[in-house]
């Protein structure tokens, strides 16, 4: 599975592969990665705000 595939299923862009296995460490492995990611967007976001539009001087 591509990384971009992976990521999109991640942000719930795109759907899940049906054939994937469906076992109850996958599904906390995948959370713990859905979880990391979001908080990555959000700390990029943050890093750009405060560039951008918090910048002194």
């Amino acid at each position: 599975m591509g990384v971009w595939r992976q990521i999109a299923e991640y942000l719930y862009l795109r759907k899940r592969d049906p054939n994937a296995p469906n076992t109850k460490w996958m599904r906390y492995m995948h959370g713990i990665n859905r979880l990391s990611l979001f908080i990555f967007i959000i700390a990029v976001i943050t890093m750009i705000l405060k560039l951008l539009v918090f910048k002194k001087g």
